[in-house]
């Protein structure tokens, strides 16, 4: 019995110490060197933080696009997926809601039109980016409300276009909406 309880005390010691004291410090040490220190990189404007760069907010209004829907309604404290299978009843009706509401919203998008990335919550629950396909179906909705010109939309899109280093082009939902308001501010 010796022969197998100091061994795997040991093993304990070493773990404790690397998965408790080590690993920790190293991702604190990695985050010092990442911008704002790992606390996240804040979007300002007027001087004021109206959200992070990185984090998905919430947009439901007509006049602003929306962005990837969150299983968790973006609380990023609580980051999660749903959880529920490609076959789960539940998440089969909730997808089937979100693209009844999204076509309604957006007259003349077609069902096959809609990337999955508008009706299906990210893996994180806040992705707060979406491709350039995803805001460009939006454009006409928020050109209307806005009393713009859907080119002027357009190119706002293109302009906050990211291209991605090593995947697809991404649009920040965030930067996006408040380059909006700057061109056009929401209710004039």
């Amino acid at each position: 019995m010796k022969n197998n309880l100091l061994p795997a005390f040991r093993l304990t010691l070493v773990l404790l110490v690397l998965c408790a004291v080590v690993y920790p410090a190293l991702i604190w040490a990695g985050a010092q060197l990442a911008p704002n220190q790992g606390q996240g990189v804040t979007v300002s404007q007027n001087g004021r933080v109206v959200g992070y760069a990185n984090e998905g907010q919430k947009f439901d209004r007509p006049e602003y696009f929306n962005g990837r829907p969150s299983a968790v309604d973006y609380n990023a404290a609580g980051s999660a997926g749903s959880n529920k299978g490609p076959t789960n009843p539940e998440y089969l009706a909730l997808v089937q809601q979100r693209l009844d509401t999204l076509l309604l919203q957006n007259p003349g998008v077609t069902k096959s039109q809609v990337p999955a990335e508008l009706i299906t919550a990210s893996g994180s629950g806040l992705d707060p980016h979406l491709s350039p396909q995803a805001a460009t179906i939006q454009v006409d909705r928020i050109a209307k409300a806005r009393n713009l010109d859907a080119a002027t939309v357009q190119g706002l899109v293109a302009q906050y276009t990211e291209n991605g280093l090593l995947g697809p082009d991404r649009v920040n939902v965030l930067r996006l909406n408040l380059a909006l308001d700057a061109l056009a501010p929401a209710g004039r």
